[in-house]
């Protein structure tokens, strides 16, 4: 593995405790840091790693500079994940994406520079690219226009990352990933959707119109995507989007919720709202080109559809056991 040491900035959240689980379980890697203020982080996401004397948690927050600095020196790659994790509390709240999410990339990269990591690998989004409708997008699109500041945040941190990259001689990648479903997840339409279901079977509100089309990826072909390609980018700065390559609406998603609790056809009644978007800076069809990724030797081993059934289906156990 590229990299004996990993430091992962939001390491107890969702997608942080899956990059845990797989770089603890390959024996070439030294050691594991998580950097987390937890605020959407659970120490039960990583507790069944208790025993690896490989593993350090550090409590703590990003925006404190002198201390991500402290943890970080001594490891040899960062994996950036923290950011705000519901995308549509900006519209009620417009600087939290920067609060949350710029200015964290910003601290990390700074120090990267005065410690000895020196390759980042960086969670993007689709929502740097804006909303191009049926166009199948390319890295090199441009220019990109994101309708939401959780896109423009997210592409922000992209760029921030270049210049550091060229004027300070890091190295790194980032991913623009489709909407990531699985186990732990703390936020989605899936994870909505089985909830409400739970609660009350027998009718379902559903944002927008129910012909919004993304592409849904699970949590460990993320993983795997993202640790390949920091094996085999030679680039100093490279993007890749990664995506199943299929899609699916938001109403196939609920009938197919239906389906994993247990509901019948037609046992339940869908309440749309109305409109194209679910929420303002709502991109309501994505669709992206992952021909880079898949050229470098990575396959997904889910499309959207076994996806989101495995996540959905993974939630019902979370529920029973009392952490959903």
């Amino acid at each position: 593995m590229r990299g004996e040491s990993f430091f992962v900035v939001g390491g107890a959240g969702f997608i942080g405790s899956h990059f845990t689980d797989r770089l603890l379980a390959d024996p070439a890697v030294r050691r594991v840091t998580l950097f987390d203020n937890f605020s959407c982080g659970r120490e039960w996401h990583y507790a069944h790693h208790a025993g690896d004397d490989r593993l350090r948690v550090v409590r703590a927050d990003v925006k404190d500079l002198p201390a991500l600095r402290a943890a970080m020196d001594g490891h040899d790659v960062v994996i950036h994940l923290a950011s705000n994790p519901d995308i549509a509390r900006a519209a009620t709240e417009p600087d939290i994406d920067f609060r949350e999410g710029t200015y964290l990339t910003q601290n990390v990269i700074e120090a990267m520079r005065t410690s000895s990591a020196k390759r980042i690998l960086y969670a993007s989004g689709s929502g740097v690219y804006g909303d191009l409708g049926e166009l199948e997008v390319h890295e090199d699109h441009g220019p990109l226009i994101p309708i939401s500041t959780y896109g423009a945040s997210k592409l922000a941190g992209e760029t921030l990352i270049a210049s550091y990259v060229h004027m300070f001689g890091l190295s790194g990648c980032v991913f623009r990933f489709g909407n990531v479903v699985g186990p732990r997840q703390t936020h989605g339409v899936g994870l909505d959707f089985v909830r409400r279901l739970l609660k009350e079977p027998h009718k379902l509100e559903i944002l927008g119109d129910g012909t919004q089309s993304k592409s849904y990826i699970h949590v460990t072909d993320v993983v795997a995507a993202v640790l390949h390609a920091n094996e085999v980018t030679a680039a100093p700065y490279q993007a890749y989007n990664v995506a199943t390559g299929d899609y699916i609406t938001v109403r196939e998603i609920a009938e197919l919720a239906m389906e994993v609790v247990g509901i019948p056809p037609g046992g339940t009644e869908f309440l749309f709202a109305g409109g194209k978007r679910g929420w303002k800076g709502d991109v309501p069809v994505i669709r992206l080109d992952t021909n880079r990724i898949r050229a470098t030797g990575w396959t997904c081993k889910r499309n959207a559809s076994q996806a989101l059934r495995a996540s959905m289906t993974e939630m019902l156990d979370d529920a029973r056991a009392g952490r959903l």
